[in-house]
């Protein structure tokens, strides 16, 4: 390929990039492992005869949900040490005031933590199915050869998995300005210590996600009251507390000594809080974008 044409494909695939990194991070919930597999797929279309590729945007989806597929059927092993239901995926952290244009086509990308969470959940071609027919609209004839089935079987994969979403993932409340009112009652009275306060703000099958990593401590809380109890001792904790979107959602950033210390996702379902997410993992808190938080 001559010097133009490698730069013109270059081009069209920086165009692309958006998309694709998109498609990876929903097939796995990690920012580091999407944009590995959106660089792979660069890697393979550099190499690759493309002169017969009549649909470019479609043969580096396929190529990404490949190697997002690869990615997701070997991960299952390095997750042993951990506890899998305390695990939250990485979430996309974004300023109150959308002044970010870059960062705010980025969350635009976003999914929620709890959906990303009940997906970690589905077999990986259960998965894949759904997300690249009921996210990108791909249909079942072109995602059937990447999962090896018939476009009937697949069918049904993707079906499968969108039950579990369903009933894993309801959606959150529409008003984002209600939705913030819920978390700062929430905030309020864990700082205030008053414990009938925050019991009236969750949800009673209220779910708390805590995950430390490996190194970390996780933990998985379920019920009002026990949430409750938690969130007064976290809110003893010398921290200094920033709101954020996360994923999209209310959320916060939370800092000790001017380092993040945590980031938290807030779903929330009838005026309640339903589901509350998050990473407290140093390691992967250090590979988070936060420069949009600084003032």
């Amino acid at each position: 390929m001559t010097a133009d044409g490698q730069e013109l494909l270059a081009r069209e695939f920086e165009a692309q990039r958006p998309r694709l990194r998109a498609v990876a991070y929903r097939m796995l919930g990690s920012l580091s492992e999407a944009d590995d597999a959106v660089q792979d797929a660069w890697l393979r279309l550099s190499r690759a005869d493309t002169s017969e590729v009549e649909n470019l945007s479609g043969w580096l989806t396929t190529v990404v949900a490949r190697v997002a597929l690869n990615m997701l059927r070997s991960r299952k092993t390095r997750r042993e040490e951990t506890l899998d239901d305390a695990h939250v995926p990485d979430p996309i952290v974004d300023s109150t005031n959308g002044t970010d244009p870059e960062h705010e086509a980025l969350l635009a990308d976003s999914i929620g933590l709890a959906l990303l969470v009940v997906l970690e959940t589905l077999a990986p071609a259960e998965r894949l199915a759904f997300v690249l027919h009921d996210m990108f609209a791909v249909p079942f004839d072109e995602i059937a050869p990447i999962v090896e089935r018939s476009p009937e079987a697949t069918r049904q994969l993707a079906s499968r998995a969108r039950r579990r979403v369903r009933g894993g993932a309801p959606p959150p409340d529409a008003d984002l300005n209600a939705q913030w009112q819920v978390v700062d009652a929430f905030l309020a009275a864990a700082r205030s210590g008053d414990f009938e306060a925050l019991v009236a703000v969750l949800d009673p099958d209220v779910v708390l996600r805590a995950d430390g990593g490996l190194a970390g401590l996780s933990r998985l809380a379920r019920g009002a009251e026990t949430v409750a109890t938690g969130a007064m001792a976290f809110s003893r904790l010398d921290l200094t507390l920033r709101r954020a979107l996360v994923n999209g959602a209310p959320g916060t950033v939370s800092l000790k000594d001017g380092r993040p210390f945590s980031v938290g996702a807030f779903t929330i379902r009838n005026g309640r809080i339903l589901e509350f997410n998050i990473l407290t993992d140093p390691e992967r808190l250090a590979q988070l974008d936060l420069t949009v938080l600084e003032p």
